[in-house]
């Protein structure tokens, strides 16, 4: 009681008046304050005058507070030299983050120089509380432990304005940040920067400060005699009068230049106000409503008579032809044997030579390959939430997920993964795949880098346990875990917390984690109100040669088999979704196998369908007789065949197949080879045997009336695919070669193995066997009449008059006009890109990861600006041209960037890159401890820790420049530079490169950097719309980088900087896949139009009619993409391909069949081909594609549902709406005109068949008179053979010679 009674009576008997000090001379620690990074060193109780400063003493005030120094002689301070070394020490530390500034720090020094030396003390500060404090020497003296600080708002506000900008280049973060405790940079005001700072319990100050801002002129509770300093605080665009330079852009508003605003989106094309390509369809639409011969026959008899000779011989020796064609199927298939699967996405579709392989290479190369990130989002939907009323922080919003027994369960769920591995024959667990960026060569399970909420208390329990009574302002109250996670959340890179707790807030593995990282779902900063947690566990990506690559796989399996078991359990507090890195192949590859049973069905019912189909019932005893089972089993074969052949073959050679090709190329070539197989098989049943014709002549005779049109769609399709494998993504480029040559065999197995297939049934026709019992026989013999069947004479009699009808012909017109006009406007609305939810299944765990992450997630992927081999770094010019503090470049490497998160709508970066330039300058600074050579010992001249006692590390590694900014020579840069990449950062130094930049720069054996890089982090990406956009900014961002560094000398021409982003080269397609496509698509129509016109004799209409329809299928079906929600991506460009392949079979049948029809008139000529081809195409195309479609639908895979499904549906519904019912009205209004020459064939072909039917009846009625006579005499010589032969030869004579002469 008598000790306060003193401390009173002193305190008030302290007077306020110019040229006194408050106190002077330290007395010893602070008793009151404990756990403090440096020693509470607090002074001594001391009103008297303002003593002179000499010598050594003013030196040390010159260094220290420059704004003090009046010249030698001249000078008054209130600190001994003791004071300004304590002084210089605390400004150390905080300077350490701020000196990036030179006008900050010298505004922070500023503000501590005035409080503790200023000759005036006694009239700006008032002592509010003293203790005795008892020396190592001699007696207790009175000691200050708290005072007031009177300051003006000018004074104060400047000094903030001219900090709060100021980065911390390793996080992208504000160095104000750390340095406001709760409020973090956001919150941060003047007054609340300043109580932090007078916040003895920061770990910094060594006694209380209460700082009292006070407008200028108001004197409102300011003791008598004070006078609140009102002293100039430096601009941050101001140089300091020690001569450094004005701060750079990135930590100052005010010192950035006049960039103007990039310019906005281009905006929609209109016309007249509307939309251009809306107004263009309708023109269009309105033009083409308003707007409503020699042929030579070589080719097509050279062909006819071609395979009729063809057909003939395979009709003749069946069993030889199948066993040859087995031989070869067997030989290509063999290749199987060494077949290679991709299911890697990266190589299915991204080329190797794309630019965005080559950085992805360059990346991985240089440095280690992007990490393996397994994850968890956790939530616990319907806890409520309460405020917490903080002794420190005030009323706190606590949402219900937030809660100390989730932070223990989640921390509980953190630790449980270990499993046996045989790679490593021992027990593993995390430590042994983790990525530890701080002890990568030997870590332990702390060292692993797990970002998560219990990482705030370093995992662990104890410390979420712990809780202490403190005493703020008069007021003594609990704090605990929460008042501990407030402050971390706002300030992750603390190291001790501002509670009595006094616990860092850095992660276990000596790195901090960022709020976004561990917590999601809040808005405005409220991130103790947040409705997600956060857990990610990063390995290390290894090699997958390497043992340890198939280590990490177990580990994530064994992750993934936790959590779902975990998921399962009812206790379990939390609703969470998760992924591994593996999850995404994992569960493609799962559900194509699941779906293969679906395309085994598809496959099935088609077969069913074709068998049934193909054979003739003319009589119910006749069924089995006729039926064409195994004839359309071997089809089926054949079509097996080819694309085993085609497999075997590439395998053979080495080219890589994958599950998209064993998906889509049977069922391409089933389509085909279908129809080829219906238009033979039809055309046999309905032709009729001629007299005396044997059964292979007839096949031989089949084969070539049709093969021209097999022939014509075979080799289309086939050169369409092969063009279409000069593609540059991998994916399309094997599915087109597969898929051309698997057409081309198709078409000879057709006409070698499936002709001796149809000799074999012939025959067992012929003999009346049934089908599958050879031995049975039916007395029943077979009808010589020809079978048309169902389709053909319904097509004849009613479809094809009343489509041909003149009004019917009017509407078809206007209405696929209407719809291709239309398609064309949906055409240029078609969303481009491919969601990856739609790669997974339906019901599918990574689905809900998805919803969660675009749902949760505050930040997106980091992305990397790398440099390339070329610039030199160790030069001043190269230094200044990608750092970002003072003295740098307006607009270098990093300033820039800084420039584009101002605008990250349209850039789509969301932080700053963080810069290990930067931060080695800072390093490097003699205002730190970072940097420091030791004195003493064996180690004198090499680099000292911070963490070492300055008794042995006494000189700095660079002296102090003049003008504030700092840059290292070429030897200090190359020798320092390591020491800063292997310095874990700490305490005492936080900019410590190891960790943040250790795999970030890459020197070779010179000491040359050939390759560094710089982190940024994009904003949240949602679609492939933004990750494609954000991909194009951010090379548009690094080009324009790379051209403002080749401008400093000494930089290589092909120097370069990218962007790097682990998702590049998935979405580096869509850049390019609009132009890709149409050069795909336009390559595969070009060989329609040019073999259809060849084949048909340079038939050029008929060829662009074909060209017409088949652009107009494929305009249709992008249109209908569109509208049912189809995006366009590689899978669908593989679809769309197909579709033309398809088309080609709509089409091409139907324009031959019309361009060799004689009937007199258009509408006839297609009625005819409408009926005769039309028939065959609908059961043979349509009929066959659409039961196998149907099945798709069942399919569980999304991608298969939306791209197999639903396009394959489209594309067959349009072609054969196009094929069937706008080609023939198309070819009766525009259709080449009568084929004179065929009609001249024909009329030849009439004249024989009356002359052969002439000379018949005369031989018959010879007989009938020859046998009236009963001596059986001859009374005439009848004709000889040889007579009517050459009669007949004569007349084709003279027919072959109009038709030459025609």
């Amino acid at each position: 009681s008598e000790s306060k009674k003193y401390n009173k009576s002193v305190l008030s008997e302290a007077l306020h008046e110019p040229g006194y000090c408050a106190f002077y001379e330290e007395c010893g620690l602070n008793p009151s304050v404990g756990g403090t990074l440096i020693p509470p060193i607090v002074p001594c109780l001391n009103y008297s005058q303002a003593r002179p400063i000499l010598g050594d003493h003013y030196k040390k005030l010159q260094q220290v507070c420059p704004m003090l120094a009046q010249g030698e002689g001249n000078t008054f301070a209130c600190c001994s030299i003791k004071q300004l070394n304590s002084l210089e020490t605390s400004l150390t530390l905080s300077k350490a983050v701020l000196i990036r500034c030179p006008s900050c720090a010298d505004n922070f020094a500023h503000l501590h120089c005035i409080t503790t030396c200023s000759p005036n003390q006694s009239q700006i500060v008032k002592v509010t509380k003293v203790m005795n404090v008892t020396q190592l020497v001699g007696n207790p003296k009175e000691a200050v432990v708290g005072y007031q600080a009177f300051l003006t708002t000018n004074f104060a506000d400047a000094s903030f304005q001219s900090c709060k900008n100021v980065r911390i280049p390793a996080t992208g973060g504000f160095a104000i940040a750390t340095m406001c405790g709760r409020y973090g940079a956001k919150l941060c005001t003047p007054q609340r920067w300043f109580d932090f700072q007078g916040d003895s319990s920061n770990g910094l100050a060594p006694l209380d400060i209460d700082f009292q801002l006070m407008k200028e002129g108001d004197t409102t509770g300011v003791p008598e005699g004070v006078i609140p300093y009102n002293g100039r605080a430096l601009g941050c665009n101001e140089t300091t009068p020690s001569g450094g330079e004005a701060c750079s852009c990135q930590d100052c508003q005010e010192s950035c230049p006049s960039v103007p605003p990039p310019e906005p989106p281009t905006p929609p094309f209109t016309l007249l106000g509307i939309d251009g390509y809306l107004l263009i369809s309708i023109i269009l639409l309105c033009l083409l409503v308003t707007c409503a011969d020699k042929n030579s026959l070589a080719a097509q008899a050279f062909l006819s008579s071609l395979f009729r000779a063809w057909g003939t011989v395979m009709a003749t020796y069946p069993l030889m032809v199948l066993l040859l064609s087995a031989v070869i199927v067997a030989v290509f298939a063999a290749g199987l044997k060494s077949i290679e699967l991709t299911t890697d996405p990266v190589e299915l579709w991204s080329a190797p030579n794309s630019r965005a392989r080559q950085e992805k290479e360059f990346h991985d190369t240089h440095f280690d390959p992007f990490f393996r990130t397994n994850q968890l989002i956790l939530t616990a939907p319907g806890r409520e939430g309460y405020i917490y009323d903080s002794l420190l922080f005030g009323p706190q919003n606590f949402s219900g997920l937030v809660s100390k027994d989730l932070i223990i369960e989640l921390l509980e769920l953190q630790t449980r993964i270990q499993f046996w591995s045989e790679d490593l024959n021992r027990t593993a667990s995390l430590k042994d795949v983790c990525f530890a960026p701080l002890n990568p060569s030997n870590p332990s399970l702390t060292d692993c880098a797990v970002n998560s909420l219990p990482q705030y208390f370093q995992n662990s329990l104890d410390n979420i346990n712990a809780k202490v009574n403190m005493t703020e302002l008069g007021v003594t109250k609990e704090v605990d875990w929460r008042d501990h996670l407030i402050y971390c959340l706002n300030s992750p890179l603390s190291f001790k917390d501002i509670t009595d707790l006094g616990m860092s807030c850095m992660a276990d593995y000596g790195a901090p984690v960022f709020s976004f990282l561990a917590v999601g779902g809040y808005s405005n900063d409220d991130f103790t109100n947040a409705e997600a947690f956060i857990m990610t566990f990063s390995l290390n990506n290894y090699a997958r040669s390497n043992p340890k690559f198939n280590v990490a796989m177990q580990w994530e399996s064994e992750f993934l088999k936790i959590v779902q078991d975990y998921q399962k359990n009812p206790a379990a507090n939390f609703t969470f979704a998760y992924m591994a890195e593996r999850s995404l192949e994992d569960e493609i590859n799962r559900t194509t196998a699941e779906d293969i049973p679906i395309f085994m069905i598809s496959y099935a019912v088609i077969f069913v369908y074709i068998a049934v189909a193909l054979g003739e019932y003319s009589s119910c005893k006749r069924i089995l007789v006729d039926s064409k089972f195994l004839v359309g089993l071997g089809g089926i074969l054949v079509v097996g065949c080819s694309v085993l052949s085609s497999m075997g073959f590439y395998s053979w050679i080495g080219i890589p197949s994958s599950l998209v090709i064993l998906q889509v190329v049977p069922f391409l070539v089933l389509a085909v080879g279908a129809d080829n197989i219906f238009i033979f098989v039809l055309e046999y049943q309905r032709d009729v045997r001629r007299p005396g014709e044997k059964r292979e002549e007839q096949i031989g005779r089949v084969l070539g009336n049709v093969a021209p049109s097999m022939l014509l769609c075979s080799l289309s399709e086939s050169v369409c695919f092969f063009l279409g494998a000069l593609s540059t993504m991998p994916a399309v480029k094997s599915f087109a070669l597969y898929a051309a040559l698997a057409v081309l065999m198709d078409f000879v197995l057709q006409m070698t193995a499936f002709v001796a297939l149809m000799s074999l049934d012939a025959r067992r026709q012929d003999s009346n066997r049934c089908e599958l019992l050879c031995c049975v026989k039916v007395g029943k013999e077979r009808s010589n009449k020809p079978n048309e069947g169902f389709l053909l004479p319904f097509m004849r009699k009613f479809y094809a008059p009343v489509l041909l009808h003149r009004f019917t012909r009017v509407i078809v017109m206007l209405v696929f006009i209407i719809m291709l006009c239309g398609s064309l406007y949906l055409m240029f609305n078609v969303t481009v890109g491919l969601d990856q939810e739609l790669a997974m299944p339906k019901g599918s765990y990574m689905l809900d990861y998805f919803q969660y992450l675009y749902k949760y997630f505050e930040v997106g992927a980091p992305v990397y600006f790398v440099t390339k081999k070329g610039f030199n770094f160790t030069s001043v010019e190269g230094m200044n041209a990608v750092c970002s503090s003072v003295g740098c470049d307006q607009f270098s490497l990093a300033q820039k960037i800084q420039y584009a998160t101002n605008y990250p709508e349209r850039s789509y970066l969301g932080i700053p890159a963080n810069s290990w330039v930067d931060d080695f300058i800072d390093w490097l600074n003699p205002g730190s401890k970072c940097c420091r050579l030791y004195t003493l010992g064996p180690n004198a001249g090499n680099f000292c820790p911070a963490n070492q006692s300055a008794f042995l590390c006494g000189r700095k590694c660079m002296a102090t420049p003049s003008d504030g900014v700092l840059r290292p020579t070429v030897e200090q840069f190359n020798r320092f530079l390591p020491d800063f990449l292997g310095n874990r950062p700490d305490l005492q130094c936080s900019k410590g490169g190891l960790g943040a930049y250790d795999k970030a720069v890459v020197r070779d054996e010179g000491g040359e950097i050939i390759a560094s890089r710089f982190m940024a982090y994009h904003t949240p990406l949602t679609n492939s719309q933004e990750f494609t956009a954000a991909l194009l900014m951010a090379r548009e961002l690094a080009d324009n980088i790379t051209k403002g560094m080749r401008k400093i000398p000494g930089t290589s021409p092909d120097f370069e900087v990218f962007p790097y982003t682990v998702t590049n080269v998935f979405y580096e397609q869509y850049l390019t896949i609009v132009p890709e496509g149409l050069f795909s698509i336009s390559l595969c129509l070009l060989p329609t139009f040019v073999v259809c016109c060849l084949l048909l004799g340079l038939d050029l209409r008929s060829g662009l009619l074909n060209l017409l329809t088949i652009i107009m299928i494929v305009v249709d079906t992008v249109g209908v993409m569109t509208l049912w929600g189809i995006d366009y991506n590689a899978v669908a460009l593989i679809n769309l391909v197909t579709a033309v392949g398809i088309s080609v079979e709509f089409v091409s049948h139907m324009t031959r069949s019309f361009a060799l029809s004689i009937k007199p008139t258009h509408v006839e000529r297609a009625k005819e081909a409408t009926a005769n081809m039309g028939s065959a195409v609908f059961a043979g195309v349509a009929m066959t594609n659409l039961p196998g479609i149907l099945v798709l639908a069942f399919a569980k895979a999304q991608l298969i549902q939306i791209f197999f499904f639903r396009l394959n549906l489209v594309i067959t519904l349009l072609g054969m709406a196009h094929g069937l019912i706008f080609l023939p009205v198309l070819l009766s209004y525009f259709g080449p005109g009568v084929n004179k020459a065929v009609l001249l064939q024909e009329q030849l072909k009439a004249n024989s068949k009356a002359n052969d039917e002439l000379r018949m009846r005369n031989h018959v009625k010879q007989v009938y008179d020859n046998l009236s006579y009963e001596e059986n005499e001859v009374k005439g010589d009848p004709p000889s053979p040889s007579d009517a032969s050459r009669s007949s030869e004569f007349t084709e004579k003279q027919w072959e010679d109009k038709i030459d002469h025609f």
